[in-house]
């Protein structure tokens, strides 16, 4: 689908095209060949898997000048698809051990990156620095002290990922309050294998404006209700919960519920070339699911722009590019 897009849900690594992966592992003489398949896709058989693969994948991106050069590379698809901005999850952990010095030298080369997208390809970035949940609170709050020391027009906001299993919500709460302090946008993944209960507590526990999947929410009727009440935007990647399991099919996906039920989603791919998707597959098969038209996707996008950590006159500037081109 051709119609212009907001992508909110992105992780930069995970959106590393393979080639780029297996060049830097040639170049480095890492042997990641267990990574990938027959045809050089990622590959994995769950979840579990899944992590193991990516943080294999991440060993061979080292420097401010790989995340450059993935940063470029990323965008210049996400321009491809039709995105008009994105956000990207960037772990201070993978880009210098959590380093507040090393880490100002990635979000560098990434801006730079992303400078250069902007004016080649018209897609603007801009950066949530993430903490990996099961890295553990410790590793959270130095992850959060970077991004607070970063926090400007580039690094908008903060997230929680990871294995969705490993401790509470509450277990996070010091490293969302640092990243409130230093006027953050806040997210945090949930409701994607824990049911609703990691949603209501990861709301109620960090206190955020976005819940990174957070389908599993319609189990809960009274959860779903509270959601559309409250405002709390989902940001949801069906291709990526179909090709983890969480749902057998995209007729399966609750997305048209949680929407129907007036809940704010958004919608993106996660990471794409693990799940060999892309934005315009999620739209075309949105489309041939629930009989999304363009008006739909049109008011997703609106919500989109209205969740995104940036500021006023930015999401003004993509709203004008979301309107029709007059005829």
């Amino acid at each position: 689908m051709t119609t212009p897009k907001i992508e909110l849900h992105l992780h930069l690594e995970g959106a590393a095209p393979p080639t780029l992966i297996r060049d830097l592992a040639k170049k480095r003489h890492v042997n990641l060949s267990g990574i990938f398949d027959n045809n050089g896709m990622y590959a994995f058989r769950d979840f579990g898997q899944f992590l193991k693969v990516y943080e294999a994948a991440c060993t061979v991106l080292r420097s401010p000048e790989d995340y450059h050069a993935l940063t470029l590379a990323v965008l210049e698809t996400q321009a491809e698809e039709g995105a008009i901005y994105s956000e990207v999850f960037l772990c201070p952990q993978f880009c210098g051990g959590g380093d507040v010095a090393a880490w100002r030298d990635y979000v560098a080369a990434a801006q730079d990156a992303a400078a250069l997208a902007e004016s080649r390809f018209g897609v603007s970035l801009r950066i949530i620095a993430t903490a990996v949940r099961h890295f553990g609170p410790d590793a959270a709050k130095r992850a959060a002290l970077c991004a607070a020391e970063t926090a400007g027009e580039f690094v908008t906001g903060f997230g929680l990922a990871g294995d969705e299993g490993a401790g509470r919500p509450r277990d996070f709460a010091w490293a969302f309050d640092l990243a409130r302090e230093a006027e953050l946008g806040l997210t945090a993944h949930a409701g994607e294998w824990g049911g609703p209960s990691s949603v209501r507590d990861t709301v109620d526990d960090l206190r955020v404006s976005r819940v990174g999947h957070g389908v599993r929410a319609v189990e809960d009727p009274a959860l779903v209700e509270r959601l559309a009440r409250d405002g709390i935007v989902l940001e949801v990647c069906p291709g990526s919960n179909v090709a983890l399991g969480v749902y057998p099919s995209w007729h399966a996906h609750p997305v048209d519920r949680l929407r129907e039920a007036g809940v704010p989603v958004t919608i993106s791919t996660d990471d794409p070339p693990f799940f060999h998707t892309s934005l315009s597959r999620e739209y075309d098969l949105l489309s041939d699911a629930f009989g999304w038209d363009a008006d739909t996707f049109a008011a997703i996008n609106r919500t989109a722009v209205d969740a995104a950590f940036c500021d006023a006159q930015t999401k003004a500037d993509l709203i004008k590019r979301l309107e029709p081109a007059d005829d």
